[in-house]
């Protein structure tokens, strides 16, 4: 009877790596990655438990990875520095994540990239760290998947920024309507 318990669980895959491998699956960075390049993956990332109010990163720290939300939810606030003597940093919620969302990208190709925003536990969560180390370990070890997550990564910074861009349009074709006023 014990003999048949230590086979089964010498055999069988935990459910949290499974969980891992589904979520780096449904990530677009790591989405075109076969089954076998996610298991690598997979064997590469960090699996972080975060509690409720525990900070993941802070604005203005030093960024070396991102995040992949595995389980919680995250709030992204922004330090806004104002002239009030009494209040002289205000912090603006800007989103909140859930279970599948990612986060901090940028600083995988970014050099000594600082942290544009806090992120922090609204309730326990549990993240997958995909850090720059694990990035160069792979494109070292499997030069075509790390290829593979780089044109991904790229194309999700590209997106971005014409968001970003529209945006910003948007924003001064407001400003200068109301300038006419």
């Amino acid at each position: 009877m014990i003999n048949n318990y230590i086979w089964e669980n010498l055999f069988r895959k935990s459910d949290r790596d499974q969980e891992v491998l589904e979520a780096l699956r449904q990530t677009y960075v790591f989405s075109a990655l076969s089954k076998k390049e996610l298991r690598f993956v997979k064997e590469t990332v960090h699996v972080r438990e975060f509690k409720s109010g525990e900070s993941v990163f802070r604005q203005g720290e030093v960024g070396v990875g991102m995040y992949v939300m595995l389980k919680g939810s995250l709030d992204i606030f922004i330090d806004q520095f104002v002239n009030d003597e009494a209040h002289p940093v205000r912090s603006q919620m800007v989103t909140r994540l859930h279970g599948g969302d990612f986060l901090g990208e940028l600083s995988l190709v970014e050099h000594n990239s600082r942290r544009t925003a806090t992120a922090m536990a609204c309730e326990d969560s549990v993240l997958i760290g995909f850090f720059k180390p694990d990035l160069f370990e792979i494109l070292d070890r499997q030069p075509e998947t790390g290829v593979k997550i780089l044109l991904r990564l790229s194309e999700v910074l590209g997106r971005r920024l014409k968001e970003t861009t529209m945006k910003v349009t948007e924003l001064k074709e407001e400003l200068r309507t109301i300038g006419k006023k």
